[in-house]
């Protein structure tokens, strides 16, 4: 199935229908285009008949429902709007609208894309309508650093490292630890690291879920990037999505289709879920609803889910985001040093009124 584009005049994108995943994304802006998300290098080659769908053909963002082992209903891993495919219901200009063929726990869920006219920014929105039960969630954008560089968050309560590692024996962070300064987070072997320099390590697989401050307005999450020298971030409403998870994947997977060459990759995954654990983990007691968040979304009514990944040139001399803010039209990223940055913005569409 070819994939479905739009574009006005800063950015394009493209999602591939045949598994709701964004394959491009290019950004416009100060003269300059980025391409924010990453592509697994094997996508175009065969894989191995064991490998599931969102693994064979891992690229961009894609929308998680259940986040995780879809451990209740046997499908493959994040579950069907990540492996399986969606029907184009609508375009006006630049903005696409799909619908996910498969029900998940009896919902049905649509999805839009929709690129700014003025401003580098891709707004996304998946709304989910009735179904039965909990549901955990997240988005999976994925940015690759070409030479590593800087991460910047929004104010978190904690951050969590998972109690069993993503691949035995390489794992950067010490397991089952709760840590609230994420510069100084324990290390597997001794030591501390900071979660702000990246990459964090060499020939590993880690996962760490950093859960947001009580009553913030914004989540946010932005990467500096060296080699590319920009900036790329991630935003949403965190009374939907109450955390936030990180994947690093730097080379330590060395099975097919990995192959020790998926490598300088960050998952920037915002949700509402239980870490890496799949979607039972997410219904029992679990160290994430311990701090006092939901981890899973009740289902029956409308739930409306947005989120927003955009991306700039990194003004000269920026070392790290102290801040993003939103309001009265425009979205405002300021340096550690004081300098700032503004776009147009939808400020309603973060705050559930668009």
């Amino acid at each position: 199935m070819a994939w479905i584009e739009a574009q006005t005049a800063h950015g394009q994108v493209a999602l591939d229908p045949s598994i709701g995943n964004i394959r491009r994304l290019d950004l416009h802006w100060g003269g300059r285009v980025i391409a924010p998300l990453h592509t697994a290098p094997w996508v175009e080659a065969p894989v191995p008949d064991s490998v599931p769908p969102v693994e064979a053909r891992l690229a961009g963002d894609f929308f998680c429902a259940p986040f995780g082992a879809a451990d209740l209903d046997g499908a493959p891993p994040h579950g069907a709007p990540a492996n399986t495919s969606w029907t184009p219901i609508g375009r006006n200009g630049a903005t696409l609208r799909f619908r996910l063929d498969r029900p998940v726990m009896g919902a049905r869920i649509t999805k839009t894309l929709r690129l700014s006219d003025d401003a580098p920014l891709l707004y996304q929105t998946h709304r989910i309508d009735g179904g039965d039960g909990r549901l955990p969630v997240a988005h999976h954008p994925m940015i690759h650093l070409a030479d590593g560089g800087t991460l910047s968050v929004s104010p978190k309560r904690i951050a969590l490292s998972p109690p069993t590692p993503l691949e035995p024996g390489r794992n950067r962070l010490a397991l089952d630890r709760r840590v609230k300064d994420i510069t100084r987070f324990p290390a597997a072997r001794g030591g501390v690291v900071d979660l702000r320099d990246l990459p964090i390590g060499t020939r590993h697989e880690d996962f760490v879920t950093l859960v947001e401050t009580p009553g913030a307005a914004l989540g946010w999450t932005a990467v500096l990037r060296a080699a590319e020298d920009d900036i790329v971030f991630v935003l949403k409403s965190p009374a939907i999505l109450p955390v936030t998870m990180l994947w690093h994947s730097n080379g330590g997977r060395d099975y097919a289709p990995w192959n020790a060459r998926h490598r300088g990759v960050l998952g920037i995954e915002d949700g509402c879920a239980a870490g890496a654990a799949g979607h039972a983990a997410a219904l029992a007691p679990n160290p994430v609803a311990a701090e006092g968040v939901a981890t899973a979304l009740r289902l029956g009514g409308s739930i409306r889910i947005p989120h927003v990944i955009g991306a700039v040139p990194r003004p000269q001399g920026w070392k790290t985001i102290a801040a993003i803010t939103a309001a009265a039209g425009q979205l405002t990223l300021q340096e550690a040093g004081g300098g700032t940055l503004s776009l147009p913005f939808d400020t309603a569409f973060l705050d559930g009124t668009r």
